[in-house]
């Protein structure tokens, strides 16, 4: 049999970086989207490294037209696609008068409208066959916006939002394409040394911190199953479930702890290099500068992705405690 073909925006670098990794030691054909040629090649090493087929395409996901002919140049070379991945972003960290109305365009045109292009690229193609997966890479930040990231935690919003009226029209119409958003915590990537900011601190993610890794394995899974969310990390689920029960006390909470928890006790470099017009040069890995402080795994990602074997070990062990206490009372 031919290897499924997946496709990654936002694979030069970060999460989209490390599910390309991902999706080749599963043995699928990857397709790299992204506007920075230096990862993307060093991407496409990777991929070929780990025995996979990479496609180099690069892309601004921004331009529908680019998007378009990416998808097209994935079918010229390989054929229908089986999975496509929306991960590409960019952002600034900001208050919300200190962000342009050009910088909020721009980071929404790629944070959200980039993942509406994507879409509708690998819907068209999927619908005619029937067939397909899409994974959208969103964020606990879907649920519970936080300061300073009003451009990026709008987006995921719409993000969700939109892919919920996508996901209803599919039923509509019976169809056998699955759509799936995979809802991240905070992760160790580069973004945090070239988004802009106007912060005076260097940016950091809100701990608890993951790996790249961690949300690569829950991004290839939910890519296989029908799931219509998960949920990668305690945190996130943590703040998801917050965000229903009490969401006024985390306006609060937030609007109070929200600066200095995504701030470094570091001076910013205000003459540093950002992402939101233009790609950093260079190759900037999946990993960002906090290795020592993330977390390599997480268990609640495993026991979502496991949730029958979870539930049948859950059962067996308040069936074995249930036994103990009788024979206790015995």
């Amino acid at each position: 049999m031919s290897r499924p073909v997946a496709v990654v925006t936002g694979a030069s670098a970060g999460v989209g970086r490390a599910s390309a990794r991902a999706f080749a030691e599963k043995g699928y054909r990857v397709a790299l989207l992204a506007r920075g040629e230096d990862g993307l090649k060093a991407a496409a090493t990777e991929v070929e490294s780990l025995g996979g087929e990479a496609l180099v395409l690069p892309t601004d996901v921004a331009h529908m037209d680019q998007v378009e002919d990416a998808a097209h140049a994935v079918e010229t070379e390989w054929g229908s696609i089986d999975v496509w991945v929306n991960c590409a972003m960019t952002g600034l960290f900001a208050p919300f008068l200190e962000t342009s109305p050009e910088e909020f365009r721009r980071a929404t045109e790629v944070t959200y409208l980039g993942y509406v292009h994507g879409t509708y690229a690998a819907l068209r193609r999927m619908k005619a066959r029937d067939a397909g997966h899409i994974v959208q890479v969103g964020s606990a930040l879907a649920y519970r916006a936080i300061p300073l990231q009003s451009a990026y935690c709008g987006a995921k919003h719409a993000v969700r939002g939109f892919t919920e009226s996508v996901r209803t029209e599919l039923l509509h119409d019976k169809s056998r394409v699955v759509v799936t958003q995979v809802h991240l915590p905070a992760v160790n990537t580069p973004q945090f040394r070239w988004l802009k900011s106007t912060m005076p601190h260097r940016a950091q993610p809100v701990p608890p911190i993951y790996q790249p890794e961690v949300p690569a394995r829950a991004i290839v899974w939910a890519a296989e199953h029908r799931r219509r969310e998960v949920w990668v990390g305690a945190p996130a689920a943590a703040t998801i479930l917050g965000s229903r029960l009490i969401p006024g006390l985390l306006d609060h909470y937030l609007g109070k702890t929200g600066y200095a928890a995504q701030q470094v006790d570091a001076a910013a470099d205000p003459d540093a290099p950002y992402t939101l017009w233009e790609p950093v040069a260079g190759d900037q890995g999946a990993h960002g500068v906090f290795d020592d402080r993330a977390h390599p795994r997480s268990l609640q990602s495993t026991l979502s992705m496991h949730r029958g074997a979870t539930v049948a070990a859950a059962a067996v062990a308040l069936a074995a405690a249930s036994s103990a206490l009788r024979r206790r009372s015995t």
